[in-house]
């Protein structure tokens, strides 16, 4: 049997995306591919749940860019300087499973090293790679472990806003569902509202989503 990390070991994953879901979560964790999906995860070399789970806020907000090469459409990304809070939900991991989980974000294999991450939590933001998700952002602190995410290196204005897929944004809808318990009306207002969706979407079209989502 392992023995439980020390909290020194431990970090508050924050996850503002499709990750939200917990059993999107568990195909990073274990491996596998996802219904619906287009990717195989190899999963963590530590595949054990996470700790803990907190709905949280951070300042900022998402955007959706670029195209999934898991989804098609539009990715979520976070952006600091983005006015609001950005609705996530923070996963309680060990230091080794967060950098297992954020390589394969990178299309990297597992293993990245656990130093890097420490940069990512003393300096506020470490930027591993030129790529999407290979930049890590501290986003606060949680009982006195910190919260990292990862995004993009560039911000929101940059860049050009491309529509998510909706069997994505459906995954984010049950996220938010599952994480902060809001009602199918909040949650759709709340995507509605995220820059390649906003401009891309109908609110009906999204409320409609949303409701399917949820009765599944």
């Amino acid at each position: 049997m392992r023995a439980e990390p020390a909290v020194d070991d431990l970090l508050w994953y924050v996850a503002y995306g499709s990750n939200m879901y917990a059993a999107r979560l568990a195909w990073y964790l274990g491996g596998g591919r996802p219904p619906g999906g287009l990717r195989t995860y190899p999963g963590c070399r530590d595949c054990r749940p996470p700790r803990r789970s907190a709905a949280v806020l951070v300042p900022g907000g998402i955007y959706f860019a670029g195209e999934s090469r898991a989804w098609t459409g539009g990715m979520a990304f976070y952006d600091q300087e983005l006015p609001g809070r950005a609705a996530a939900r923070a996963w309680l991991l060990t230091v080794g499973q967060f950098a297992d989980l954020a390589a394969q974000e990178m299309y990297r294999e597992p293993g990245v090293d656990p130093d890097l991450i420490g940069v990512a939590v003393a300096d506020g933001r470490a930027t591993l790679g030129p790529g999407r998700y290979e930049t890590l952002v501290r986003t606060g602190v949680c009982d006195g472990v910190p919260m990292l995410t990862f995004t993009a290196p560039w911000r929101a204005a940059d860049v050009e806003w491309n529509a998510p897929a909706p069997v994505y944004l459906a995954m984010l809808a049950g996220g938010l569902r599952e994480a902060h318990g809001w009602d199918a009306s909040r949650i759709a207002g709340y995507l509605a509202g995220r820059p390649g969706v906003a401009d891309r979407w109908e609110s009906p079209a999204v409320e409609s989503l949303v409701a399917e989502a949820l009765r599944g």
